[in-house]
C-alpha cells in the first residue's frame, strides 16, 4: 500500500528526536575516531547513495543475509544528511543496493520492489532538493513484472532513473543477455538514466574469511557486465540510455586494453566475428558510459579515469552507508587534494549530474543544521 507523504512526515516527527540523536551520536563517535578534512563546499550531487529501510533490512536477514557476505548497515535519513554535510553533498540520488528486491522471489520480490519505490518517493517528495531516487526493480528476467514496476516508478512516482544490478537469476545472465533486451528497449525508449551496481557472482564462496565479495569481486562484476554489454552489442543498440558504472567502472579502465589493444591489428570483420566488436566500437562504447567515483578517488585511480574517460562523463559518488567508516573521510581527502582545474572539479562534483537530472539545475551550496 502506498505510504502517503503526510503519514511519512508524521512518523518522521515522532521518530526525529530518537533517530537524530542516535545518528548524531554515531556520527560524533566516528568523527572523533577517524577525523575529517576541512569542510568542503556543499554542492555535490551524489549519484551513489544507498538507503536501508528497516523492512528491507529485515527481509535480507530473513533470507539468510546478503549473499555477498557484506553486513547490512543501519541507516536513517538523518544519518544520510549528516554524512552529506561532511562530504559536501547537496543532493543524493537514493538507491537500494544489491541484493535489492531480488533477495525475495516471485510475487514477494515484486511487492518488495513496489514498497521500496513508494518509500523512497516519499523521502524525495518531502525534500526534493536534497534527495532524488533510482527506481528499484524485481528480477528483470521476469519481463512483465519488471516492465509493470518500471512504468509505475517512472510515470506515477517520477523516479529520476533506475538501478540495475550486474547479474540476475541463478546463472550468468549479465546485462547483455538476450532475456534482458526487452528491458533495455523500454529504458532506451524512455531515455532513462540507468545506474548499474554490482551484485554477487554465481559463486558466493569467499576467497578467505577476510574478503567478503564487495571488496574485490564487485569491481570485477561491474567489468563483466560492462564487457558483456559491449561484446553483445547491447550498449550500441540502445544508445539513448545514460548508463552509470559504479566505482569508476570497477576494473574496466585497467583491463579493457587487455581485450581491445590486439584489435588494432585485426580487421573489423574478423574482430566482429571473434569478439562481437571492433577496436573503434569498443572504445566508443567504453567512452559512452558514465563513471561514478564511489570509493575510487585514490590518486592513481583518478589519474587513470581522467586520462581515459571523457570529463563530462565522471560523477561524484559516496557509497554511503555501505563503506567502512574511515573510507568516507579518506576518499574525500583524496578528492579534495587532487590537483585538477576548478572547471573539471565542478563538472565532477555537480555539473555533469545536472545535465542528467535537469530538475537539479539550481544546486547552490548550503550548510545543514541539526
Amino acid at each position: 500500500m502506498f505510504v502517503s507523504q503526510k503519514a511519512y512526515l508524521v512518523f518522521s516527527r515522532m521518530m526525529s528526536i530518537l533517530g537524530t540523536t542516535s545518528a548524531m551520536a554515531s556520527d560524533a563517535v566516528q568523527s572523533a575516531v577517524f577525523g575529517w578534512p576541512s569542510q568542503p563546499p556543499i554542492n555535490k550531487i551524489d549519484t551513489h547513495h544507498h538507503i536501508v529501510p528497516d523492512f528491507y533490512a529485515k527481509a535480507v536477514a530473513a533470507a539468510g543475509g546478503d549473499p555477498s557476505g557484506w553486513p547490512t548497515p543501519v541507516w536513517s535519513p538523518q544519518a544520510s544528511e549528516l554524512m552529506m554535510n561532511h562530504l559536501g553533498i547537496k543532493t543524493a540520488m537514493l538507491s537500494v543496493t544489491a541484493p535489492g528486491a531480488c533477495i525475495l522471489n516471485g510475487t514477494a520480490s515484486h511487492d518488495l520492489a513496489r514498497r521500496l519505490n513508494e518509500f523512497t518517493a516519499v523521502i524525495r517528495d518531502a525534500q526534493p532538493s536534497t534527495f532524488g531516487f533510482f527506481a528499484n526493480l524485481p528480477n528483470i528476467l521476469e519481463t512483465a513484472a519488471t516492465l509493470h514496476e518500471l512504468a509505475f516508478a517512472m510515470d506515477t512516482l517520477n523516479a529520476d532513473g533506475v538501478i540495475l544490478f550486474t547479474r540476475y537469476g541463478e546463472e550468468n545472465a549479465y546485462l547483455g543477455h538476450p532475456s534482458i533486451e526487452p528491458i533495455w528497449a523500454e529504458l532506451n525508449q524512455r531515455k532513462a538514466v540507468v545506474f548499474i551496481h554490482p551484485t554477487h557472482p554465481v559463486d558466493t564462496n569467499k576467497v578467505n574469511p577476510r574478503l567478503p565479495q564487495p571488496l574485490i569481486d564487485y569491481p570485477h562484476e561491474t567489468t563483466r557486465a560492462a564487457m558483456d554489454m559491449i561484446t553483445s552489442g547491447i550498449r550500441r543498440k540502445y544508445p539513448n540510455c545514460t548508463v552509470i558504472l559504479s566505482h569508476a567502472g570497477g576494473s574496466l579502465p585497467y583491463l579493457i586494453s587487455r581485450v581491445i589493444e590486439p584489435l588494432k591489428r585485426t580487421g573489423d570483420l574478423a574482430a566482429q566475428a571473434i569478439l562481437g566488436t571492433s577496436y573503434s566500437q569498443a572504445v566508443d562504447d567504453f567512452r559512452s558510459f558514465h563513471y561514478d567515483l564511489a570509493l575510487s578517488t585514490a590518486p592513481q585511480v583518478l589519474r587513470m579515469v581522467l586520462e581515459m574517460v571523457p570529463h563530462d562523463h565522471i560523477l561524484y559518488g559516496s557509497d554511503f552507508p555501505y563503506a567502512p567508516a574511515p573510507a568516507y573521510p579518506q576518499f574525500l581527502q583524496n578528492l579534495e587534494e587532487f590537483n585538477m582545474s576548478p572547471e573539471v572539479r565542478d563538472m565532477i562534483n555537480f555539473g555533469n549530474a545536472r545535465g542528467l537530472f535537469p530538475r537539479l539545475a539550481d544546486n547552490g551550496s548550503e550548510i545543514r543544521s541539526f
